[in-house]
């Protein structure tokens, strides 16, 4: 008796055209990281939280420098990961860990700061936290984290059962409140400002960055709607048969999710051929397939 083997999709493969793209990405969300962290958060004492504020408080105790506590704890991490974690941990969280303590070493021993640029602690609290932000957000979109305290989550995750989001975030606050003891109340506060602004401005710089359009168009002129989406615009759609419950008439439905751009250019199209189709445009950030996120990171 013959037996039949099913066909099994392929697995996703990245290029090395896109391989090499996001390593850039990573490269350059790292720098614009450890810019925002030497020049701006190093100097005013900014103790968000994380593996940079802890070096920043014990380096303000120890006689050793700041960029040398990141290197240990980092490359700490790095080591345990790698031991602990294997082909888990990840490459590019490796290669990031690496890269930024680099940096930042760097920029300590051939930029050194005596003190902040300017005398407005606020302003410089918006490059200390903006400019991180960016970097993490980049990292983020392309699969790969900043190290650090993301190693320490993936051990807990690897052998607890405790909720990683809540212990990081309660070690972020103990990071923020041992920093206020030490540079005082005011420097505290603006930390734990900073910390929450820091939260919110990622979170949202994700959901921008992937923010796409989703479409629900009712249409009789459904061939020529999809032309337009496939030919114009080179995307693709999907056509759902539909009846209405008020008029009971069949109509089309098509789905399509795209850009920006291209979504003005939809509906501007779909208003002079079909002026009496019905149109609902949906922010969508969280797409997968193809096109959109068929990468495995």
């Amino acid at each position: 008796m013959s037996q039949s083997n099913q066909p099994q999709p392929p697995e996703p493969q990245n290029t090395p055209a896109q391989v090499m793209k996001d390593y850039l990405i990573i490269t350059l969300g790292t720098v614009i990281m450890s810019l925002g962290v030497y020049f701006f958060m190093f100097p005013n004492n900014f103790t968000t939280g994380g593996v940079d504020g802890l070096a920043i408080i014990l380096g303000s105790i120890l006689p050793v420098s700041r960029s040398t506590l990141m290197l240990v704890f980092n490359w700490g991490l790095l080591v345990v990961g790698f031991l602990v974690l294997g082909k888990d941990f990840g490459i590019r969280t490796a290669y990031e860990s690496v890269l930024y303590v680099g940096i930042v070493w760097v920029l300590e021993h051939f930029f050194p700061m005596s003190g902040p640029f300017t005398d407005e602690p606020l302003l410089e609290l918006f490059f200390a936290i903006g400019l991180p932000a960016v970097g993490v957000t980049l990292l983020f979109n392309v699969g790969a984290s900043s190290g650090g305290m993301d190693i320490v989550a993936m051990l807990i995750r690897k052998f607890t059962n405790l909720n990683i989001s809540t212990a990081l975030m309660m070690a972020n606050i103990l990071v923020v409140i041992s920093g206020g003891m030490v540079f005082g109340l005011k420097t505290g506060l603006l930390c734990i400002m900073g910390m929450t602004i820091k939260a919110l401005a990622v979170d949202g710089l994700i959901e921008r960055i992937n923010n796409h359009k989703y479409f629900n168009i009712i249409t009789d002129q459904p061939e020529m709607v999809c032309d337009f989406i496939v030919k114009d615009l080179n995307r693709s759609a999907t056509i759902v048969n539909g009846t209405g419950a008020f008029t009971h008439d069949q109509k089309a439905i098509i789905l399509s999710v795209m850009s920006g751009y291209q979504a003005m250019r939809l509906r501007q199209f779909v208003h002079r051929a079909d002026p009496k189709a019905f149109i609902t445009i949906t922010n969508t950030s969280e797409i997968i397939g193809h096109n959109f996120r068929d990468r495995k990171v």
